[in-house]
């Protein structure tokens, strides 16, 4: 389920890393997770990767939504690995595609596509459009399940215009083609700080650890 509005959520009293939760955070992506490290870094929980658990199993992203991905995700690695999961789904989607990628980003070009590749057939496809068309954004879904069932979902969007040509070195994915008018920068000439900051990534990652927080308080999650 979608967390509803809520009221401002407390802080949690720092406390040590011995005495976190563990939630695993299921992503092979290293750049994702790279992400994460800096954008969990307030959550009241310690995040142990796939490999630290020896989880080699992947999970079949059968989804129609980023929302639907990441559930399925979280709940299925939750179950199987006994722990509290966190799983992210994210993409690009582009009005002159019809929203296209969408939860195909990953796997545009090929089931086993490379950033690059991917990269490379978006721009083929938005070849002769014009930049007033070229509207496009990022969106991120966040799941969190428990072994026991229980699941929380939060989302994150970053508006932004697909460009003609590669720009920056930085982040990955498609990064070096989403241009941020605002910032006059695509997300990969973006410092981590100041992607972290605007990300759809970033965005739901804030959420995420609220959520966190509160389930904390509470009792839930101990």
């Amino acid at each position: 389920m979608l967390l509803p509005p809520g009221p401002v959520f407390m802080q949690v009293k720092p406390v040590s890393n011995a005495n976190r939760p563990t939630i695993l955070l299921a992503t092979t992506n290293a750049g994702k997770a790279r992400e994460f490290n800096e954008l969990l870094r307030e959550a009241p929980a310690r995040f142990p990767g796939l490999k630290d658990l020896n989880i080699t199993q992947d999970v079949e992203e059968t989804g129609a939504t980023f929302a639907e991905n990441a559930l399925l995700k979280a709940v299925t690695y939750a179950k199987l690995s006994g722990v509290w999961t966190l799983a992210e789904d994210s993409g690009i989607e582009v009005d002159a595609l019809n929203g296209a990628p969408g939860v195909y980003s990953r796997r545009f070009a090929s089931p086993n596509a490379t950033d690059e590749e991917n990269v490379t057939l978006l721009l083929q496809k938005m070849k002769g459009v014009s930049w007033g068309n070229r509207s496009a954004r990022f969106r991120s879904a966040i799941s969190i399940a428990s072994p026991e069932g229980q699941h929380w979902t939060v989302e994150g969007i970053l508006d932004g215009i697909v460009t003609t040509a590669r720009h920056g070195a930085g982040g990955f994915g498609y990064d070096p083609i989403f241009w941020l008018p605002d910032r006059g920068k695509t997300t990969a000439e973006l410092s981590m700080a100041e992607k972290n900051q605007v990300s759809h990534r970033g965005k739901a990652a804030a959420q995420a650890v609220k959520l966190l927080q509160r389930l904390v308080l509470e009792g839930v999650l101990h």
